[in-house]
């Protein structure tokens, strides 16, 4: 065996044996599904950043997942279509071996921040009350920093127990890219333990997470369907099914090609699901939360239509900047009567525009005070009067 092994210095990815007509077509489709897989995840990041509307916890892990989005992509897809352009284009050991490392990277974060999503959505349907105070900023850091560390520190433990392994003279790995199995085939050596810690971490960041997210959405079934109108139940719907449809294909590919059977499928039927799994993916969830969700499908008409011209009241200018506290009004719509919500959500805008000397004037824009005169405020005084008196009404009518 010694004579097979080698110092190593560059690797052959097979890619896609076809005819090479086959792989020219192949080169256009997947370099238009990589071109929209970075503008519909750009968009996403664009929206969240421009739009006030959604600087919420919801959205802040979505800007998470859409930027895991762009590099799993921009990790794989490159690589893949330089080999279909010249299959012999060999990539280099470190290359190769930083490929490994940044897609179970990627692969990791993703996975434990659609738990953390799933999470966020459990606390704003079945604790709405407490939403606020349970997803504040500081936890939101701390859930995402901790997604991107665990995922950095399990692929660590696989590159470290990759490299030290002596490798074979054949320096050609079936697959599109240095995926992390495939490098393992041509190791000269036992690669038992490897593999164990393979599987073991599959099943910790896959069959784990994936539980207590199936764990999740049956309390908020429950939680929707205790909601008497209709119209709520449908938002409450709308506002879960997009995240559900991301992690059934998230999950359940990567289930299928990591901790499914190890000799039921056959290899290159394995390779292709994991094509699905690092290029549509990515492609596939900007147009499902855009598709699906309409607070996306607002924020993308609010962003054009304030670039297309048109100029905002002082009322418009104060309820659209941002405040930790309207995270909570946001999610009210499809749990309270519709009075109460919008009587807190009014009494909330008038608050900050007639208070600015609360928060140091940051909330209300120098040209909204001047505007309008004392008659304006006077309507919002009177306004406000109005909403305090139906709010008061209301909590101590209604339970909630």
């Amino acid at each position: 065996m010694g004579a097979n092994m080698t110092s190593i210095t560059e690797f052959t990815l097979l890619g896609f044996p076809l005819a090479l007509r086959i792989q020219m077509l192949l080169f256009g489709i997947f370099s238009l599904f990589y071109a929209f897989t970075l503008l519909g995840n750009g968009l996403i990041l664009g929206l969240i950043w421009l739009d006030s509307r959604l600087h919420t916890p919801m959205y802040f892990f979505l800007s998470h997942l859409a930027i895991v989005d762009i590099a799993y992509a921009c990790n794989t897809v490159p690589q893949m279509l330089i080999n279909l352009l010249k299959p012999d284009q060999p990539i280099s050991f470190a290359g190769c071996m930083t490929q490994t490392f940044l897609f179970l990277t990627f692969a990791v974060t993703e996975c434990l921040l659609l738990v953390v999503m799933s999470y966020d959505r459990y606390v704003a349907i079945c604790h709405p009350l407490r939403y606020p105070v349970i997803m504040s900023w500081r936890v939101c850091i701390m859930l995402v920093v901790t997604s991107w560390t665990f995922g950095v520190l399990l692929s660590l433990i696989h590159l470290i127990l990759l490299l030290p392994l002596p490798f074979c003279r054949s320096q050609k790995i079936n697959h599109f890219f240095c995926e992390i199995m495939a490098v393992l085939k041509l190791v000269c050596a036992d690669t038992h333990i490897n593999e164990i810690v393979v599987l073991a971490g599959a099943i910790s960041v896959l069959v784990g997470p994936f539980s207590s997210i199936v764990i999740s959405y049956m309390c908020i079934l429950c939680a929707i369907l205790r909601i008497q109108s209709g119209e709520s139940q449908r938002k409450a719907f709308s506002t879960c099914s997009s995240h559900l449809c991301v992690v059934g294909l998230f999950y359940g590919t990567a289930i299928i090609m990591y901790v499914g059977p190890r000799y039921g499928n056959p290899k290159e039927q394995k390779k292709y699901l994991l094509l699905f799994h690092s290029l549509f993916n990515p492609m596939l969830n900007p147009l499902i939360y855009s598709l699906r969700n309409s607070e996306v499908k607002n924020a993308l008409k609010r962003v054009l239509g304030a670039h297309l011209g048109g100029s905002k009241t002082p009322l418009q200018a104060c309820s659209n900047k941002p405040h930790w506290d309207s995270v909570f009004l946001l999610r009210l719509p499809g749990l309270l009567p519709a009075s109460i919500t919008c009587s807190l959500r009014h009494l909330h805008i008038l608050s900050r525009c007639l208070e600015p000397a609360d928060f140091s004037g940051s909330f209300l824009p120098p040209s909204a005070a001047t505007q309008g005169g004392p008659e304006y405020s006077g309507e919002k005084l009177k306004y406000r009067g109005e909403c305090r008196e139906l709010l008061h009404r209301h909590t101590h009518s209604a339970s909630f």
